[in-house]
C-alpha cells in the first residue's frame, strides 16, 4: 500500500532522535508488545547482524520459532523483519503498519521512522507467536529505541569501538556506557569484545544492576581453515563447527554466539550440539564478506567504520596473494580519511560512489582522499556507471573486485550483480 511507505517517508523526515519517550508511548497505546516475547537485545559497534543470523539459525534448529530485528533494511524494508530469517512479506508489514499509524498519528510528538519499525517489530513478534526474538539495536543502547525492553532473557554487548562519534562521544568509556544501557536487572549480560576499558564501564554497570556478566573467551576458538569458502574452527579443542559466513572477523562472532549458546542453556533453552552445528552451517546474511562470484572474485563486506575496515583489511590479505579492485561509499560522519592507510597496499585501483542515502559522502570527496596517497582511481556523478566500471576493470585484469562501506551501497550494487548475470 502506498500510503504507508509514503508516511514512513515522512516520518524519516523526522531524522534520528535518540531517547526512549516516543518509542514508549507507542508501545504503550500498542498493548506494550515488547514485554510479551523473550527477547534476546544486541548491542555492540560492529558484528551485530552476524551474530544475530548465526544464534537465530541456531535457536530455529532447535525447534524455536525465532523472530529477528536488524538494521538498517538492505534489500528493502521489509528485510528487517524476519521469522526464522526469512523476510517476512510485505503484506504482513502493511497490516501491522495499518494498526499502528493512527496511534502515530495521535501522538503529540510524532515518532521517528525508526522508533515506528521498531514498534513493528514487537508487535510482529507477537502476532507471529514467536518464541524468542532477537534485537539488534539500531545505535548505541541506552538511549536506543530498541531499549524499551525492560527484562530480556539476554543482553550482548559484541564489542565496543569508536563510531557514531556525534552521538556517542569520541572516548571509548563514552560509547561502552550507551551500549552498556541495555544491560536490566538481574538479566544475563555477555560481552564479546576485548577492550579492557570498554569492559570496565560494562563490568561496573552490570555490578549495579547485579547482571550476572559473561566475557567471551576467544582463546576458547581456534581457526582450523578460513577462506572465501567459509570457516572450519574447534572450540575447546574438541568440538568443530563448520560455519557458510567468511571474513577473518567471523571467527570473532562464532565466538561470541557459542558462548552465548552456553549462557542461554543455563536460562532454561535447550539447545542440543547437534543443532548448533546445523545453525551455523545454514547461516546467511547479507553483505558481510558475501561472495558472489570466484572467477574473479567479487565479494561486497559492510565494513564501514575503522574496526569494520581493519577486520576487511586482515580478509583482504588473509584470502589474496593480488591486489584488488576496491569499490567505496560511505556516510560522511565516517572516518573516511583513515581508509587509504589502512587499505592501500592493498588497492590496484578505487572507484568511489556515494551510496543512496542523504548522509552520504560525495563521491569526488571520498576519492581524493584515496588519490592523494598515489591510489589511482575514478568516479561520477553515475553510481551505476562506477559500479559497472569497476566491474568491468576487475574482469579485464582477473583481479578480486571487493566493495566495502556503507550497507545502503548494497542494493545498487546487487542490482547491477544480476543485470549481469554475476550473482550466483
Amino acid at each position: 500500500m502506498k500510503n504507508i511507505y509514503d508516511y514512513l517517508k515522512i516520518a524519516a523526515q523526522r531524522g534520528s532522535k535518540l531517547g526512549l519517550e516516543r518509542t514508549a508511548e507507542l508501545c504503550e497505546r500498542l498493548g506494550n508488545p515488547q514485554g510479551k516475547t523473550k527477547i534476546i537485545h544486541v548491542a555492540g559497534t560492529n558484528g551485530k547482524g552476524s551474530f544475530c543470523a548465526m544464534l537465530s539459525a541456531i535457536l530455529h534448529e532447535s525447534g524455536y520459532k525465532t523472530g529477528g530485528f536488524s538494521s538498517p533494511a538492505i534489500t528493502g524494508i521489509t528485510d528487517s523483519f524476519r521469522i526464522n530469517g526469512v523476510e517476512i512479506p510485505e503484506s504482513d508489514f502493511e497490516e501491522i503498519m495499518k494498526d499502528i499509524i493512527p496511534e502515530c498519528e495521535s501522538m503529540d510528538d510524532k515518532p521517528t521512522e525508526f522508533e515506528i519499525l521498531t514498534a513493528a517489530a514487537y508487535i510482529m513478534f507477537v502476532r507471529k507467536k514467536c518464541d524468542i526474538a532477537i534485537v539488534e539495536c539500531g545505535m548505541g543502547g541506552d538511549t536506543d529505541s530498541t531499549n524499551v525492553v525492560e527484562s530480556p532473557l539476554l543482553s550482548v554487548i559484541t564489542n565496543i569501538a569508536i563510531d557514531h562519534t556525534a552521538f556517542l562521544g569520541s572516548t571509548i568509556q563514552e560509547i561502552a556506557a550507551h551500549k552498556a544501557g541495555i544491560i536490566k536487572s538481574g538479566r544475563p549480560v555477555l560481552y564479546g569484545g576485548n577492550n579492557k576499558d570498554a569492559l570496565e564501564i560494562i563490568s561496573k554497570t552490570a555490578e549495579k544492576k547485579n547482571s550476572p556478566l559473561y566475557v567471551t573467551e576467544r582463546s576458547r576458538l581456534t581457526a582450523v581453515t578460513s577462506d572465501i569458502s567459509g570457516i572450519k574452527s574447534v572450540f575447546d579443542g574438541i568440538k568443530e563447527y563448520s560455519c557458510s559466513l567468511t571474513g577473518e572477523y567471523q571467527l570473532y562472532n562464532i565466538a561470541n554466539v557459542l558462548t552465548a549458546v552456553e549462557i542461554l542453556r543455563t536460562e532454561g533453552l535447550n539447545i542440543p550440539e547437534s543443532t548448533v552445528k546445523k545453525g551455523l552451517v545454514h547461516t546467511k546474511i547479507h553483505g558481510r564478506f558475501e561472495v558472489f562470484s570466484l572467477n574473479p572474485p567479487i565479494i561486497f563486506d559492510g565494513s564501514h567504520n575503522p574496526d569494520g575496515i581493519k577486520q576487511a583489511a586482515d580478509s583482504i590479505e588473509k584470502y589474496f596473494d593480488t591486489k584488488i579492485v576496491l569499490l567505496i561509499g560511505v556516510m560522511a560522519d565516517k572516518d573516511y580519511e583513515l581508509y587509504p592507510k589502512m587499505l592501500g597496499k592493498y588497492i590496484d585501483r578505487v572507484y568511489t560512489v556515494k551510496p543512496d542515502n542523504p548522509r552520504a559522502l560525495d563521491s569526488t570527496v571520498l576519492l581524493s582522499s584515496f588519490t592523494k596517497y598515489g591510489i589511482s582511481g575514478a568516479t561520477c556523478d553515475d553510481s551505476d556507471k562506477v559500479i559497472n566500471t569497476a566491474i568491468d576493470y576487475a574482469a579485464e585484469n582477473n583481479i578480486p573486485l571487493i566493495a566495502l562501506g556503507s550497507l545502503y551501497l548494497y542494493k545498487d550494487f546487487v542490482r547491477i550483480l544480476n543485470l549481469r548475470n554475476l550473482h550466483g
